[in-house]
């Protein structure tokens, strides 16, 4: 049983932080000792490796809780695999991730779990469960849903959007709420009004605004606040707990805030793009706009604000990243002359944490609050919590050492996500990761990856842990 000491660091949950060395043994974390303290200086001695983390962070490995490796979309499929995927998850320090599972009309939850199993088995590079989206809601898929979350599938998608795909209405939206609140489930919401949508599509086609802008612009802040707003009271009538994926827009973060102030279980994630990507990015000029439509679209830049704000007062919980990379050349370019058939999704897994740090840096977020969305709040929302989300004795040792130093430029000729554009080309980013345990195995290793697909194993997941 090998032991590894990771010694000098910051320790930095989303509790406390505290200069301290940590054991780990087995897999898992097995103490923290103050720095210099006689039990930290022993371990040094028996351990089989030691680890300098000298003037870095020591955090728990990521938890990012929406990626859709594989998915099929639009005529095409995202082109991360789950090992390229999970690959370049753990190269941004995240340890482990939730994809989703797709069921497709006509056949059983089962059916499309079982499909998503097969992809992911033995491939992996890091620890992944799996959310259920729910495209066809019936007697028999009602019934389905308490066996999943006996089988620790504990979360279920629904869409108020893409009418003849993953579309649901309101009944058979209330349908699944009803047996969530009753099987422990909790329903995660694609909140946009795609009725409406589609008309705007088809009117804005046939005035010949067929340019990537006009995504954004079809898809009004105001239909997904509407929809954002009629999914809470569909929840607040079922008596159920509600998660709002990606949200974008001010008016809706409104109405998460103003049902949380009446004390609902409502929970509002957002993701990367919405803080630092906008319309700007949409109307490049040529066909470039085409690399950042994703649904909910990006907004105006003056939204990001809100976003912010919300992340600061806990109206929003979790920053996510909703991966669903597209290449541009072949993917993308599937929409040229019609918006509406460019394939729906962002590169982001890599990402993430690195963004966040920024956040970290320009005084947006604290430290603990960094720490909290992208690495605790996750875990204990979807269940996955002490085992994940933090470092302390008992846990998975998913642990990342973080040189908060480091400069980096993100780009495309750098990053390991299997896509030919970075929605983040050039930015400049203070921070990086240096080092990466996976259940106390190394996969990053001083900027070296190590890690084996295969390391990764399935997590069933116990219910939600963040409700009030």
């Amino acid at each position: 049983m090998s032991r590894i000491v990771i010694r000098g660091g910051l320790v930095v949950t989303a509790a406390e932080e505290v200069h301290a060395d940590v054991l780990v043994q087995g897999g898992r974390i097995a103490a923290l000792a103050a720095r210099g303290s006689d039990p930290a200086e022993g371990w040094a001695g028996s351990a089989d490796r030691v680890i300098d983390a000298g003037g870095m962070y020591v955090l728990p490995g990521g938890v990012d809780a929406h990626t859709h490796m594989e998915l099929p979309f639009g005529g095409t499929f995202a082109s991360d695999s789950f090992e390229s995927g999970t690959r370049a998850a753990a190269w941004g320090g995240t340890t482990t991730v939730v994809d989703f599972a797709v069921q497709s009309v006509g056949e059983s939850l089962r059916a499309g779990l079982d499909a998503w199993h097969a992809k992911a088995d033995g491939r992996c590079a890091i620890d992944y469960g799996f959310h259920m989206i729910l495209s066809d809601v019936t007697e028999d898929t009602l019934e389905e849903m308490d066996v999943l979350v006996e089988e620790g599938v504990t979360s279920f998608k629904l869409f108020m959007a893409y009418p003849g795909v993953f579309y649901s209405d309101d009944g058979r939206i209330l349908r699944a709420m009803q047996r969530g609140a009753a099987d422990g489930g909790l329903i995660m919401m694609h909140a946009e009004n795609g009725i409406a949508i589609d008309v705007l599509v088809e009117q804005a086609l046939a005035a010949g605004r067929t340019d990537p802008r006009y995504h954004g612009e079809v898809r009004h802040a105001l239909l997904e606040a509407e929809a954002t707003h009629r999914a809470i009271r569909l929840a607040q009538v079922a008596g159920c707990p509600l998660y709002v994926v990606h949200v974008s827009a001010r008016q809706a973060v409104e109405q998460i805030a103003l049902a949380r102030d009446e004390g609902l279980n409502v929970f509002g994630e957002t993701c990367p793009q919405y803080l630092f990507l906008s319309t700007d990015n949409l109307a490049e000029p040529g066909f470039e706009g085409a690399k950042y439509v994703c649904s909910t679209p990006l907004r105006p830049r003056e939204h990001q604000a809100v976003l912010w704000r919300g992340l600061r007062t806990n109206d929003l919980q979790v920053v996510s990243t909703d991966h669903c990379p597209f290449c541009f050349l072949g993917q993308k370019e599937l929409g040229r002359g019609d918006f509406s058939k460019i394939p729906n999704g962002l590169p982001g897994v890599e990402n993430r944490m690195d963004l966040l740090h920024q956040a970290v840096v320009e005084g947006r977020i604290s430290r603990r609050r960094w720490v909290e969305i992208a690495c605790a709040a996750p875990a204990r929302m979807f269940g996955l919590y002490p085992r994940k989300g933090t470092i302390a004795p008992g846990a998975d040792a998913d642990i990342v050492v973080y040189d908060p130093a480091a400069e980096q430029v993100l780009s495309a000729r750098t990053h390991h996500m299997n896509v030919d554009y970075s929605a983040y080309e050039g930015k400049r980013i203070t921070g990086q990761v240096k080092t990466v345990l996976s259940r106390g195995e190394l996969v990053l290793d001083g900027r070296e990856y190590v890690g084996r697909a295969g390391h990764g194993q399935y997590i069933p997941r116990g219910t939600c842990q963040y409700l009030v």
